[in-house]
Order: C-alpha cells, then structure tokens, then sequence
C-alpha cells in the first residue's frame, strides 16, 4: 500500500493530479461540441496556431495567455472569412492557415534567444507547473464551464441545426465565436501542462467516446467529464511509474478506452441488427 501511495508524497505530483484535474472539465465539455459539430480540425488548428502568437508575448514581454489567445483567435477568424470567400473546402483552409502559423511560429522561435524550451510548448511540462499555472488553469476552466454549461442548449441547437438555431432567434453569430473563443482560451490554459500538440487530445478524445457510449446528448457531458478525469489521473499516476511523460500517457489511455469504447459500440450495433433481423423473420 505504501508503494502505491508513494506518488503522492511529491509536491510536483500533487500539482500534476490538480492541473489535469482542472483542465478535465473545460476540455471534456467542449470536446462534445467539437465531435457533435465536426469541429475537430479547428481544435487542431487553433492549438498549433497559437505557437506564433506564444513567441511573440515573449518578445513584447507581455502574458503569453495573451498572446496565445491572440493568435487562436486571428486563426480561428481568418479560416471562417477564407472559408467563406473562397471555393476552397473549409477542412483545406483550416489545414493551410494552421500549418502556415505554426512554421511562422518555429521561425520566430528559431530567431529569438530565449531559455524556454520548445519541447515544453509543444508537449508541455506537468511535472513542472506552479501555482501561477494552477490558478491561471483555474480561472479559464471556471469560465469556460460556466459559459457552456449556461448556453448548453443553444450550443447544442446550434451544432446540430444552425439554420434552425438562427430561426428561433439565438444569435448564431455569438455562438459561432463564442465557442471559437472558448476553444481558444482552453487551449491556452492546457498549454504548461499538455502543450501544443497534445492539446487536441484531450479536446477531441473525450467527446468521442462519450459519443459512443450514448446516444443522448444529456449524457454525453458527464460520461465526457468523467471519462477524462479517469484517463487524466489514472495517466499522471501510472506515468510516475512507467517513467515516462505524463502528458502522452494521458492521451494513450485515452485512446486505449476510444477503443474499447469502439468495439463495445461495435458490438452493440450488431446485437440490434440481429435482434431486427430476427424480428423480421418472424413476422407473418
């Protein structure tokens, strides 16, 4: 028992299990109206975005929760106006403009001296976050889940029937940026603990699988919030002693419960055929 308890006697530890604590609820209820909107290349898109706008807040010497912010907006803003205006398909613009942000980004960091490490922005550094992170982590998760909890069923009308949503009068303006924000002030909060590129993770994973194991979107919340709160603490904990980084080891058991869930959706799917099937034989 001691031995199993022995992760928690490390500050750096403790810290770890809070951060993911924290950054569990924003990004699970989000991760639902990615999936549900088919919005997963955008989360993509602005977690590596804001990289640019990262190493900028560094050289002005501002906050980079401000810089960042910055930038997954401007990308967020400037794939809708090219979408928009444009007969490129808007999966082909996301994929363009966050791709070019993110080499502007490595250029500006490349041509800088600065003594932050790129492979703490891209993969982020859990082990290493301190009580300005935590309550930096906390203030934005706060927000966003209080915003998304408010607005959930306009958010939820606008992702499945945006035309009907404007018909009912919500301001599908607002929700459309509003979440395109959200998404953005996430990604920054998750940034010192998972980082640029694992971001997405925890972002599209956690919907995912709650998308599978229901098909009520009332449910889909909670089985997201506590599905990444098992594979964000159950990662950090069993990171310490598989040696390895917390970060991706959140994102593989992630994954590993993506796949059951997968297979057990499988599984279900083919016990209503054959129930059906059944069914149809039987009738006179």
């Amino acid at each position: 028992m001691e031995s199993l308890l022995f992760p928690f006697q490390f500050a750096f530890m403790n810290n770890a299990f809070l951060m993911m604590a924290i950054i569990a609820v924003p990004t699970s209820l989000l991760s639902c109206y990615l999936v549900l909107k088919g919005w997963s290349l955008m989360g993509d898109a602005i977690s590596h975005a804001v990289l640019p706008g990262v190493v900028l807040a560094f050289v002005l010497n501002i906050p980079l929760i401000i810089g960042a912010f910055v930038a997954g907006m401007f990308c967020a803003v400037s794939t809708g106006f090219l979408a928009q205006n444009s007969r490129v398909k808007p999966d082909t613009v996301m994929g363009v403009v966050f791709s070019g942000m993110f080499g502007l980004g490595l250029v500006l960091y490349i041509s800088i001296d600065t003594e932050m490490h790129l492979d703490h922005i891209l993969f982020g550094n859990m082990l290493g976050v301190g009580a300005q992170d935590l309550w930096t982590a906390g203030v934005v998760a706060a927000v966003v889940a209080t915003v998304v909890l408010a607005k959930r069923r306009d958010f939820m009308l606008h992702a499945f029937d945006p035309v009907q949503a404007q018909a009912v009068g919500l301001r599908v303006g607002w929700l459309h940026y509003g979440l395109l924000a959200l998404i953005s002030l996430t990604i920054v909060a998750t940034l010192s603990a998972v980082g640029i590129i694992l971001a997405i993770g925890l972002l599209i994973a956690p919907g995912a699988i709650a998308f599978l194991l229901t098909n009520r979107f009332a449910l889909m919340l909670p089985i997201a919030v506590g599905v990444t709160m098992l594979a964000g603490l159950g990662g950090v904990y069993l990171s310490f002693f598989l040696d390895s980084a917390p970060a991706p080891t959140v994102i593989l058991v992630l994954t590993v419960i993506f796949i059951v869930a997968f297979i057990r959706a499988g599984r279900a799917m083919r016990r209503t055929g054959d129930k059906a099937s059944d069914s149809a034989l039987n009738t006179p």
